[in-house]
């Protein structure tokens, strides 16, 4: 099957070999290098996510591919799109901002106070569901700032289902690296 390749490979020498897959690690660590940049620039951990579930409907749909920032001078208001991330779970997720609360702390606990506080509490819901996301908190009854990965700022309808592909079907991602290695290790250019 790999038996024209294999031959190509013996007639390229170790040394083009070598350079073929420096050639790759440097395109591999410019991707990873661009979105460490764009994370940077968006004050956010993860500037673009897909969205895997319906529970947002009808304003993003399963595969929609989002892009994100979290500004640190700016409040959130009712009615944002947030993406929200509770310690221990893995995956982030996408919802509407339905109340929020300016609170400052005390010896007390918080208290509420004005908007300018520096302190602010969210309380997020799916479009499509039917009550808010008080139970996905695991045991907080707001989020805070800390939770929020950022703010719907666009998205791209349905490109997100390549990756969705690739986590339902992970034979499929490693047909992709797979392939993808070969192509850079046999290319001549």
């Amino acid at each position: 099957m790999f038996a024209d390749e294999l031959k190509t490979l013996r007639r390229l020498g170790l040394r083009h070999v070598l350079l073929q897959i420096l050639n790759f690690a440097s395109v591999l660590m410019t991707g990873l290098m661009i979105w460490k940049g764009l994370g940077l620039a968006c004050n956010t951990e993860s500037p673009i996510v897909v969205v895997l579930s319906g529970s947002m409907e009808p304003a993003f749909y399963r595969g929609d591919l989002l892009f994100l920032t979290n500004p640190t001078g700016e409040r959130y208001q009712t009615g944002d799109i947030t993406v929200y991330k509770i310690p221990g779970a893995d995956i982030p997720i996408v919802h509407r901002v339905m109340e929020t609360r300016d609170v400052v702390s005390n010896k007390k606990g918080l208290v509420a106070a004005s908007p300018l506080a520096q302190y602010q509490l969210l309380i997020t819901k799916g479009d499509n569901n039917p009550v808010d996301d008080i139970d996905l908190y695991q045991g907080l009854e707001w989020l805070e700032r800390r939770h929020i990965v950022g703010k719907v700022r666009g998205f791209l309808p349905y490109v997100g289902y390549v990756t969705i592909a690739m986590n339902d079907f992970p034979q499929l991602k490693y047909a992709l690296i797979g392939v993808l290695g070969l192509l850079a290790l046999i290319q001549r250019e």
